[in-house]
């Protein structure tokens, strides 16, 4: 997610937030108006590809020439009802892989293209990296193609949504375009399309239902990139306020009476490592605020500093809940904050409402680490 810092720095300049250099035009995403692809038609050839896998190999269609079916899913990292869709995926390929089935899974998406706050569900993008990391967590198996770069396969092929099944017989004609089943949640399955064409195709008789309508993320076409940067121009006119508490306050915080999962972060103007991860924290902030969910920071820095404070929480667009204590007890901030904690910068809690700890890390977080903890709490599905 690196390219999103950077798009928070142009979207910076685009506000007035930063000065641009004298002379240096500042770089903006050109975008330009494409037409989304119709899927292909029944009947019609699989079209060819030549993509890079996450295992370090490029996959092309003739790869599979030896598989009687070939099922083609697009899918991506970042969509809830592709996250809930993983685990049938591989179902599907241990089921039918001694049946000379093959399942490869392709993302449509340009990471570039998606904005932070549909990384909610998440604690990935989109990028091939990305994937990478997602391919070993979850242990797929099957082939995940990368394809984010040109589009140039998934235009061919037409996806509306992801996941997006087309499914092509030994002559490599299309024979199913749809749905995986009819429920996000697999209790709730009444139509289990995907599988009722492959018996159909492997018993050489006709697909029951050849198509279906598909539920799902949309497909983050390059010409997206735009609804990004204006994402991030607003982003960079949000008020950053630093709020002065007393050491209750500060209890209260810690306490997370309220109903949102809490991620507090204490910091100081002094600390190298502070400053230097609070881009991360507040791009976290962006992908999961829309959901149950809140960050606070708590500033160590003597009510003195307060305005070195700002300074640099606003030039990290940190429009979130800041805070300050009126007195510098910094050792009575540690003992609210966390008994456990030594006193070493930085220090970030996740707190569950009620009080709970469920991450602590004293000195830099690890951002996978943390957004982990964060979604596998507030859930990948909607459903």
């Amino acid at each position: 997610m690196k390219n999103h810092i950077q798009t928070i720095l142009t979207a910076m300049l685009a506000a007035g937030s930063l000065a641009a250099a004298p002379d240096v035009p500042s770089s903006q995403p050109v975008s330009v108006e494409v037409p989304p692809p119709i899927p292909l038609a029944i009947g019609a050839a699989a079209p060819a590809f030549d993509l890079p896998g996450v295992d370090g190999r490029r996959y092309q269609l003739a790869d599979f020439a030896d598989a009687r079916i070939l099922v083609v899913i697009f899918t991506c990292n970042h969509c809830p009802t592709a996250q809930a869709y993983e685990g049938r995926i591989k179902k599907l390929v241990e089921d039918y892989k001694s049946r000379s089935v093959q399942v490869v899974a392709i993302s449509p998406n340009d990471p570039e293209a998606v904005r932070l706050n549909e990384l909610g569900y998440t604690d990935l993008g989109d990028s091939l990296n990305d994937m990478r990391i997602r391919a070993r967590a979850a242990a797929f198996n099957f082939p995940y193609l990368y394809d984010g770069e040109t589009q140039t396969a998934s235009r061919a092929y037409g996806p509306k949504v992801t996941p997006h099944v087309f499914i092509f017989d030994a002559a490599r004609k299309l024979r199913y375009c749809g749905r995986i089943d009819d429920a996000e949640n697999p209790a709730k399955v009444r139509h289990d399309d995907t599988r009722n064409a492959l018996d159909a195709l492997l018993a050489d008789r006709p697909v029951p239902v050849e198509t279906t309508k598909t539920f799902g993320c949309s497909v983050k076409w390059s010409d997206k990139r735009e609804s990004v940067t204006t994402f991030m121009e607003q982003l960079a006119r949000e008020p950053v306020e630093l709020e002065t508490v007393n050491a209750e306050t500060l209890r209260t915080i810690r306490a997370n009476p309220g109903e949102k999962l809490r991620l507090i972060n204490v910091w100081a103007t002094w600390c190298g490592p502070c400053v230097a991860e609070l881009p991360r924290l507040v791009e976290t902030n962006h992908m999961y605020r829309h959901r149950h969910f809140e960050f606070v920071t708590v500033s160590m820095d003597p009510p003195s500093r307060a305005k070195e404070a700002v300074r640099l929480l606003k030039a990290h667009r940190a429009a979130n809940r800041n805070v300050i204590l009126d007195e510098d007890r910094p050792y009575e901030v540690i003992e609210i904050i966390d008994p456990e904690w030594s006193g070493a910068l930085p220090y970030t809690l996740l707190i569950e409402p009620g009080g709970k700890v469920l991450y602590r890390k004293e000195g830099a977080i690890d951002p996978l680490e943390l957004r982990r903890a964060i979604v596998n709490k507030l859930g990948r599905s909607i459903r």
